[in-house]
């Protein structure tokens, strides 16, 4: 009896190391010094020319940069954040680390990003910043929450994660605020492992995060006898990962191009699907989603049945109100409490072809209507 193959799983994501990450790794080892040194540096210039912003600080994830924007700010002890509800919790984390307190608001249901109202609502005479996140990729009511907090004398923070290659009517995202934070995790559209970054077009702040990042030297030091005039910390990013962001950023266009063809593609064929709907993405004012993501009633069984399929999905993130470190009752987020648990991100690897894409959207097809 022959057996019958099973067809190649359709992955969520799928990070590729390219060619051009051997030569940038084999510089830095060839330079005998794989802490930070001139491929960060280069790193952190080829960031500034994708984003437009003035400066750039290169750091061992994005939890640490807003944690440092924070910290910049003078932003701690009997302080509050505000952070919308529908994040990964690292946001919320990163203002637990600063010693101030994160404030949780509701999100739309629309799109996920914070409300700007719940947002007003929540300001107190406590109440210093605020980090609106780029839900994968598609920008918060960044407007309205900029309005807002300069009238209020707050500052934004923006949560970039996910936001490479994404623009707002041709400003990339991250660079709104007084700083943006971006992450190069592992399934991020560029990769360096762990590492993020903090750009900011304030001067002021920018010499304020220099030595926070490095142990309160405004330079690199050797480690002996160097002068350290400020309390900093050692959240920078190495040669190392710098190598797999410069390798990957040769290939920026061809990745972004495929994940816009994922989500056009996905609009297309399941836009009118009864039981399901795609999240919006302003593809017309350079939104570009780090994945395409929906809401379905159904999303547990239609998970169960595309994994069935050899086909992967990614569940939301719990709403941070019912995880255990930030527990607060339903009824204040009732927007993130209803829309959470039926969203999902479908398959958005920039690894996928056409074919993988329409495979997965006849079969959700399949799935929700009738016969």
């Amino acid at each position: 009896m022959t057996l019958k193959k099973k067809p190649q799983k359709i992955a969520w994501w799928q990070p590729k190391i390219e060619k051009e990450n051997y030569t940038f790794l084999k510089k830095a080892l060839d330079s005998n010094y794989i802490n930070e040194g001139p491929q960060t540096a280069e790193f952190e210039k080829a960031i500034l020319k994708l984003t437009g912003a003035k400066y750039a600080l290169a750091t061992n994830n994005c939890t640490t940069a807003m944690f440092l924007s924070l910290k910049a700010l003078g932003i701690g002890p009997g302080d509050q954040v505000i952070v919308p509800d529908i994040t990964f919790i690292a946001t919320a984390n990163a203002v637990s680390l600063s010693g101030a307190e994160p404030v949780l608001v509701d999100t739309r249901k629309e799109d996920l990003t914070m409300d700007p109202l719940a947002f007003q609502k929540a300001i107190t005479s406590r109440t210093k910043a605020v980090i609106p996140v780029h839900v994968s990729g598609r920008s918060a009511q960044i407007e309205e929450i900029m309005a807002i907090a300069e009238k209020r004398n707050l500052k934004v923070i923006e949560d970039a994660a996910e936001t490479i290659g994404s623009y707002r009517k041709g400003k990339h995202l991250g660079t709104f605020g007084i700083t943006g934070c971006f992450s190069f995790a592992a399934n991020k559209t560029i990769s360096t492992g762990q590492g993020g970054m903090v750009v900011t077009d304030n001067e002021e702040i920018y010499l304020k995060l220099r030595p926070l990042i490095n142990q309160g030297r405004t330079k690199l030091g050797t480690g002996g006898d160097d002068v350290h005039n400020t309390i900093g910390f050692n959240f920078r990013m190495t040669d190392l990962q710098a190598a797999m962001g410069l390798g990957q950023l040769k290939h920026l266009n061809e990745r972004t191009k495929r994940m816009r063809r994922n989500y056009e593609l996905y609009s297309m064929n399941l836009g009118n699907v009864k039981g399901l709907r795609i999240y919006p993405a302003d593809t017309k004012a350079g939104e570009l989603l780090q994945w395409t993501d929906a809401f379905t009633e159904r999303r547990d069984e239609l998970v169960k049945y595309l994994v069935e399929r050899n086909i992967d999905c990614r569940n939301y993130w719990m709403p941070i109100h019912r995880q255990m470190a930030y527990k607060m009752p339903d009824d204040n987020f009732p927007n993130s409490t209803y829309s959470s648990p039926l969203s999902l991100w479908l398959p958005s690897a920039f690894t996928l072809t056409d074919k993988d894409i329409l495979k997965v959207c006849q079969e959700i097809k399949n799935f929700l209507l009738p016969r």
